[in-house]
């Protein structure tokens, strides 16, 4: 049976079917910071998501990571490194990508195991 949370008419936040977590691309509440200061935001999105979901950042079995401007790579390696879990770094893609709002400058995409 799959498990959905925060239903809306186009989308769901995360879904659960047979042990998966899988997580909707997560954004930044306030698109007024910089990069690091907006992937610090994601990753506490993807933190509370996965709490709910009974599980954590060290069960992520994948990692999708959409930044805006490549010139800022290094800034969201920076809040990322500081945030995942030591010897449990997931396989993980990163690309440029426009984003949906312009003032957006990452967004990332987990699933998990719970």
């Amino acid at each position: 049976m799959i498990k959905r949370f925060q239903v809306g008419k186009r989308l769901s936040e995360m879904a659960i079917y047979n042990g998966v977590a899988y997580l909707a691309g997560q954004i930044p509440e306030d698109d007024t910071q910089d990069m690091y200061g907006q992937t610090k935001q994601v990753l506490a999105e993807i933190d509370k998501w996965l709490a709910q979901a009974g599980s954590d950042k060290s069960k992520i079995l994948m990692a999708q990571v959409f930044v805006a401007n490549m010139l800022e790579f290094d800034e969201m390696n920076r809040a990322w490194d500081e945030w995942v879990a030591e010897g449990d770094a997931p396989p993980r893609a990163a690309v440029e990508a426009k984003l949906a709002n312009p003032n957006w400058k990452v967004e990332i995409v987990v699933t998990a195991a719970i």
